[in-house]
């Protein structure tokens, strides 16, 4: 398998633009790459576009922690939870405010594929707005058992010692969905173990690129 290393020439910091429906997204699905591109991070834009107040906050806490050196750019929107297809037209004009601002080397976001409407519209849209960038498509495990992914095309080993970080931030981070059923260990390291196995490594982290140009 060819290793593929996210370097911009003659080692330029990189930018990174980071969207997720709900707080919490981002960091279940990237959270170990983002901690594992720390060192070369200069610039995120870090969006969610749903949450109530206690739940932004803990978001702001997150991405803090998961982004600790780069300069951090945070946007928190109250968008209706569960009807993001409703408001399709502010979900987009949402993302075209941000795409009007930042040029980033690489955009996290979720699956067009993903079962859950929000995750999904925001799928459906970003690829529609920024259309020559890189854009990696992340993963949640969640009740509807989709995943989000399908068949996984890219994928971020993970040290035994940053997958638990990941963990420990969530659990830190994120003191409201304790108690939920999905939100425990097992779930998270067990999802980070078969997308390990399916890399030849011990953990992973897995997403889709639909389009990816060789230079």
């Amino acid at each position: 398998m060819l290793s593929l290393t996210l370097d911009r020439p003659a080692g330029a910091p990189l930018s990174v633009l980071a969207i997720g429906a709900h707080p919490d997204d981002i960091e279940i699905g990237a959270g170990g790459l983002l901690l594992g591109l720390a060192a070369k991070l200069s610039r995120v834009r870090y969006v969610v576009l749903s949450g109530t107040a206690e739940r932004h906050a803990e978001a702001r806490a997150a991405a803090r922690a998961f982004i600790p050196d780069a300069e951090l750019n945070i946007t928190l929107l109250d968008l209706p939870e569960g009807r993001f297809p409703a408001v399709w037209q502010r979900v987009k004009d949402a993302i075209e405010t941000v795409a009007r601002a930042e040029s980033p080397d690489l955009i996290i976001a979720p699956s067009p594929a993903d079962a859950h409407q929000d995750h999904r519209t925001i799928g459906e849209i970003v690829p529609t707005v920024f259309r020559s960038h890189l854009y990696l498509a992340y993963e949640i495990p969640k009740w509807d058992g989709d995943l989000g992914l399908g068949r996984p095309s890219v994928y971020y080993p993970l040290p035994e010692d940053l997958a638990r970080r990941k963990l420990e931030l969530l659990h830190k981070c994120y003191p409201s969905q304790r108690g939920r059923d999905w939100w425990d260990d097992e779930v998270f390291l067990g999802l980070a173990r078969l997308r390990g196995m399916e890399c030849h490594s011990r953990y992973a982290e897995a997403f889709t690129c639909t389009k990816l140009v060789f230079s």
